[in-house]
């Protein structure tokens, strides 16, 4: 196992806290190469405390950008352009890479973060919730990464179970369904460690 990009089928689905249990559970280095919204904190910092990685794990991103929108708008805000080539992937492995929002979010205007997935050639775990409109936003990101040659590890599913729902994507998507993190209170390393190992196989990952 070299890496695993995570990305999402819609923004605030618990895709970062997906990345921080996978990395801590494979001992990986994360990175998150463009962060956009910078008031809450970041997403490398919020992984580092959940997944508990020393420093040194966790790279910093190629992109800090200020405004919480989709990374093109708050790179033109900012008055910074993204530059493609500085988003090379780390000589870091294993290593797990989150993208900012889902699949077809713009990095720049002529750049989606598909294509990039495309560029760095890892296999991408899609995380999705369970909740009501979620076969129709996972069916559209999987086709969306299909359509560029970017290969899926499975998917993994966040929230209540719903497993009609879960099944229906998984069979008509023609994906893995890697497991389901439940929604957490208290959200803490520690249960979050224990849910991960409860409801994932880390041999479906190997």
């Amino acid at each position: 196992m070299s890496g695993f990009v995570v990305t999402g089928t819609d923004t605030e689905i618990g895709k970062t806290v997906f990345a921080a249990a996978l990395a801590g559970a494979l001992g990986a280095s994360y990175w998150k190469p463009v962060q956009a919204g910078l008031d809450d904190g970041s997403d490398a910092a919020r992984v580092a405390a959940l997944a508990g990685l020393p420093p040194e794990r966790v790279l910093p991103e190629a992109y800090r950008l200020a405004t919480p929108c989709s990374p093109h708008r708050a790179a033109e805000i900012d008055g910074v352009e993204i530059d493609p080539a500085r988003l090379a992937l780390p000589q870091v492995r294993p290593l797990v890479v989150e993208g900012a929002g889902g699949a077809l979010v713009p990095l720049t205007r002529t750049l989606l973060h598909a294509d990039m997935f495309a560029r760095w050639r890892l296999p991408v775990v899609l995380v999705a919730r369970t909740g009501l409109g979620t076969i129709n936003h996972s069916l559209l990101s999987i086709e969306a990464l299909r359509a560029r040659g970017v290969a899926i590890h499975g998917v993994a599913f966040v929230g209540e179970p719903v497993e009609d729902s879960e099944a229906t994507i998984a069979a008509i998507g023609g994906v893995r369904r890697l497991g389901r993190l439940p929604r957490l209170d208290p959200l803490t390393p520690e249960t979050l460690a224990v849910a991960f190992a409860a409801q994932f196989d880390l041999a479906d990952f190997a």
